[in-house]
């Protein structure tokens, strides 16, 4: 079994995180906007090409050590095990890593078989991200999942025997799932003793599937309320199952929290490795290209195709205020002085009184902190403390 220690906000500065990007997926969701294709006809070279820019980018992370290696995507469950090694030797080979990094694999249940988790368990990845969003056929079905309800139960009753660390994604607010149904899926999920849930609304993004069946009426429209409802329950069943909310839409276990979305949350530096991937260091933010066959023309040119900004500080401010709200460690009242400036601190305090009023936030020991009443307001409350 391999246990991966909680990150905390005292760990130093100099730990970095690479986002390793695999565009591939076997069918598309109805749901999603992440970038991927279909086709697996350029994997190899796209392979290679992601290679190149982890050499092309290693002088970015001069001074820094890598702890978090994170396969998303897109599906990363599709590469064979000899190319996650592959890739995590080229992690390696190009930068400085630390003694025991979280190394984590995002992955589909049809992808998972026995024999797969057997041989991911002898592999350098600690940690599985297992997409199941749903226990229930007519569900899966309505999402498009590649997986069926009996796979992703028998890849968790497999996962779980050679994995310590696992995380799972379920989905809620789904139209006409009643909350019984929701609390089911909850209750499944605790009886593997998964040690972190990560759990999102279903959201319609412009341009998908989703968004051209609820317009053509041929699936009913997101309800509000509905989500609300299922969000509270999915906050007091994890709370009752000694998870920790440590941010809006994850709970982990002590010691189970991930060291890399964290990272992100915390304003660490991370590097995006492929096609649509996110860069981001101080106070630059860079992107890739969402382009397969681009990128790849472009990296073997030696070219990174990325575009990059420089975050102002009125942009720093707004982001550390998004992501600060959004966990248990909240928005550090010292922080935004030290780092924005009195005038900022205080335009803040002002932005923050009605919600402290209406009990929506809290103060707690110079901190913002989102109430349990507040929760699933979060990102509206944000918004309200803006810098515009």
């Amino acid at each position: 079994m391999k246990n991966i220690m909680e990150s905390d906000r005292s760990e130093k500065k100099e730990k970095a995180g690479i986002y390793i990007h695999i565009p591939f997926c076997k069918q598309a969701c109805f749901y999603c906007d992440f970038h991927f294709s279909t086709s697996l006809k350029k994997k190899d070279e796209l392979i290679e090409a992601l290679a190149k820019e982890l050499e092309l980018r290693k002088d970015e992370f001069e001074g820094l050590t890598v702890n978090t290696i994170y396969f998303g995507g897109g599906t990363p469950s599709l590469l064979t095990i000899d190319e996650l090694r592959f890739l995590i030797a080229e992690v390696y080979r190009n930068f400085k890593v630390s003694e025991n990094p979280e190394i984590t694999l995002e992955a589909n249940p049809d992808d998972l078989s026995d024999n797969q988790i057997i041989e991911l368990s002898k592999s350098p990845i600690n940690r599985l991200s297992i997409g199941i969003q749903s226990f229930f056929e007519d569900d899966l079905k309505s999402m498009n999942r590649a997986h069926s309800s009996e796979e992703a139960k028998n890849c968790l009753s497999v996962a779980t025997r050679y994995f310590d660390n696992i995380t799972i994604d379920l989905i809620y607010g789904i139209p006409n799932m009643s909350l019984g149904k929701w609390h089911e899926n909850l209750q499944i999920a605790f009886g593997y003793g998964v040690n972190h849930i990560s759990s999102y609304a279903l959201t319609v993004e412009p341009k998908t599937a989703l968004d051209t069946f609820i317009k053509n009426g041929k699936y009913p429209a997101m309800n509000d309320e509905l989500a609300q409802l299922h969000f509270n329950h999915l906050m007091s069943e994890t709370e009752k199952q000694g998870f920790i909310h440590y941010e809006i839409s994850n709970f982990g276990k002590p010691n189970y929290f991930s060291k890399h979305n964290t990272s992100y949350w915390q304003g660490k530096p991370y590097l995006g490795i492929g096609p649509s991937a996110h860069s981001f260091h101080g106070n630059t933010r860079s992107w890739n290209v969402s382009n397969n066959t681009k990128y790849i023309k472009s990296i073997n040119e030696t070219v990174l195709p990325c575009t990059k900004e420089i975050l102002t500080v009125q942009e720093q401010y707004n982001e550390y205020v998004m992501t600060g709200l959004r966990t248990i460690w909240g928005v550090s009242l010292e922080k935004v002085e030290q780092d924005f400036g009195e005038d900022y601190k205080t335009y803040l305090l002002d932005q923050s009184r009605k919600h402290l009023n209406q009990q929506l936030l809290r103060l707690d020991n110079d901190k913002l902190v989102v109430t349990l009443k507040g929760k699933f307001l979060t990102d509206g409350i944000a918004s309200e403390l803006f810098m515009i």
